[in-house]
């Protein structure tokens, strides 16, 4: 393949287009504001979500989705979990029969709870080739070449495996896996452990509070993951416990940042308004309260931090609460 279109120019996108643009001739980089559009294309980066990092000569700015998916012979898309399937259907009209679709989109469908590859196939019809790119990334390092291990997962294994090559090179390595479910469902859970966990060190609980929260999340991934189909191994992985540990010890994680703010005492809507970054968690953490009433499992930690966002409960209740739970077995 010569050609990719990468829909969404936020600082994952981009730092997509930067290490992809070593394995593809064109890199057609889309973004949903006209001026960071055009202000990125003329400058050769993108000063308002990753600053510092030059774009390569190959990768195309744009603002047009007509324009974006002209000739590609792949698309990946990253963007926010609540305007894929705006966007999806905005892209319909532009996208070629058989043109593998590849989310690499951390969330969950508010309303329909639907995982985003689920919402992708819904506007793009049963037919269609789609993989998931998930795991322990920050991207501002992957921009700037530091190794970094992701996972491409589709129920078609050789679409996964067409991801895998296509995508890995000196700085990416991609790893192939047929559970879409497991992936997608870790990729989306670990954001509200690690509010939980930026909480934990802003109240200053010490490491092993955090090793705990880290530890019983992965169990909640996982409880969650197999009761809608996933497989457990599959949370053992990059996408799991790769990502959980990423995203809640790493201070460039956006949700971990909302966890130490909350425990200082900073109101919800003050932290969201004060970044143009999306922390996924946020939005997450009510879909997946619903998720686990649907599927009967116990969500402790997710239960805490969907009160604490949504409910007024204070950060220090929610520890509580935690730690005063009925004793139990620990594989209960």
């Amino acid at each position: 393949m010569s050609s990719i279109a990468i829909i969404g120019g936020g600082s994952w996108g981009t730092a997509l287009a930067c290490v992809l643009s070593t394995r593809f001739e064109n890199v057609s980089l889309w973004m949903n504001e006209e001026e960071i559009a055009r202000n990125t294309q003329a400058t050769r980066e993108n000063a308002v979500f990753l600053p510092g990092i030059r774009l390569p000569d190959n990768v195309l700015v744009v603002n047009s989705l007509e324009q974006a998916l002209n000739g590609a012979e792949m698309v990946l898309s990253v963007m926010p979990s609540h305007v894929v399937r705006l966007v999806y259907t905005r892209m319909l009209p532009f996208l070629r029969p058989g043109t593998p679709l590849v989310s690499a989109t951390k969330g969950l469908e508010a309303g329909t709870l639907l995982r985003v590859s689920q919402v992708i196939r819904e506007v793009t019809g049963p037919e269609s080739g789609i993989a998931v790119l998930t795991g322990p990334t920050f991207a501002k390092e992957v921009a700037a070449g530091k190794p970094t291990a992701v996972v491409a997962a589709s129920e078609r294994l050789d679409l996964a495996m067409l991801v895998q090559n296509a995508f890995s090179g000196p700085t990416l390595r991609v790893y192939a896996n047929d559970d879409p479910v497991g992936v997608e469902i870790g990729g989306a859970l670990k954001n509200v452990i690690a509010i939980g966990a930026g909480i934990c060190d802003g109240l200053k609980l010490g490491h092993n509070a955090l090793a705990a929260l880290i530890t019983r999340g992965l169990a909640e991934l996982t409880r969650l993951a197999v009761a809608m189909g996933g497989k457990p191994d599959t949370l053992a992985g990059l996408a799991g416990m790769g990502d959980l540990v990423l995203t809640c010890t790493g201070d460039l994680s956006r949700n971990r940042q909302v966890g130490l703010k909350l425990a200082s005492g900073l109101q919800l809507g003050a932290i969201l308004d004060a970044t143009p970054m999306v922390a996924e968690g946020v939005k997450t953490t009510s879909v997946a309260m619903q998720l686990a009433e649907r599927c009967g499992v116990e969500l402790p930690i997710v239960q805490e931090m969907h009160a604490v966002l949504n409910l007024g409960r204070s950060p220090d209740e929610a520890i509580h609460r935690l730690m005063s739970r009925t004793l139990r077995h620990e594989r209960e």
